[in-house]
């Protein structure tokens, strides 16, 4: 019997990118045409904005529990959320959640140590790079982490809000995100963070000069492999 997966969804393609993995990859460990049962719920991005942009973290916790209370009525056994950003009310929503949660930081880390990388490159919105989110979770396994300049999170933060979370993946975009990952690289980071859930769809690791790890996918195949396993193994 598989676990029934809750999407605490944000901006809409990040958490359409991490429904479809789990829909598409779900046949690979269980067969057929089959996938762990899934519900989503999000409020639209216009109150999680306001919020974020002024440092409201409680009131995102507000949004993120009753999302979480939503998917856990439907039967959702665990919860993800496939935002970066908005896990820095992460601890908030967890201490009074119905159901338990998956850390999307937690699932890059583990592999960024599993891959052995020593210096990460954090790529996502102003606030997760100038946040604790993963900052936190990288140091807890040991590996340090590394920002663009201070122009370059601008200009990413302005991609990502005004053209990713839309739906709008360009060419200028997708070049100038490389020669940032070019710069990361010469400060000496060995790999870099997707840590916009969108960035997935602008990017392809084929012509990026480092390995990429592509939050939104690593948190749905945590999610996959959390649904499949054993009881007496959850």
């Amino acid at each position: 019997m598989t676990r029934h997966i809750g999407i605490v969804a944000c901006s809409a393609e990040g958490a359409a990118l991490c429904y479809r993995t789990i829909c598409v990859e779900g046949p690979y460990l269980m067969g057929g045409y089959a996938h762990p049962e899934v519900t989503m719920h999000t409020f639209n991005l216009g109150e999680y904005m306001r919020y974020i942009e002024a440092g409201d973290w409680e009131s995102v916790a507000g949004l993120m529990s009753s999302s979480v209370a939503k998917v856990a009525r439907a039967g959702a056994h665990f919860a993800i959320c496939p935002d970066n950003t908005i896990h820095q009310a992460f601890d908030l929503v967890v201490e009074k959640s119905p159901i338990p949660w998956l850390h999307i930081a937690e699932e890059v880390a583990a592999e960024a140590r599993r891959q052995n990388y020593k210096c990460i490159g954090i790529l996502g919105t102003r606030y997760l790079m100038e946040g604790p989110v993963y900052a936190d979770k990288l140091a807890a396994v040991g590996i340090k982490h590394k920002l663009p300049g201070i122009n370059e999170r601008e200009y990413i933060n302005e991609i990502i809000l005004n053209e990713l979370v839309f739906g709008r993946f360009t060419a200028e975009a997708r070049l100038n995100f490389e020669q940032v990952i070019s710069g990361l690289r010469k400060q000496g980071c060995d790999a870099v963070v997707l840590g916009c859930t969108e960035i997935p769809l602008l990017l392809t690791q084929e012509k990026l000069p480092l390995p990429a790890l592509d939050s939104t996918r690593l948190l749905a195949r945590a999610a996959l492999k959390k649904a499949t396993q054993t009881t007496s193994n959850q």
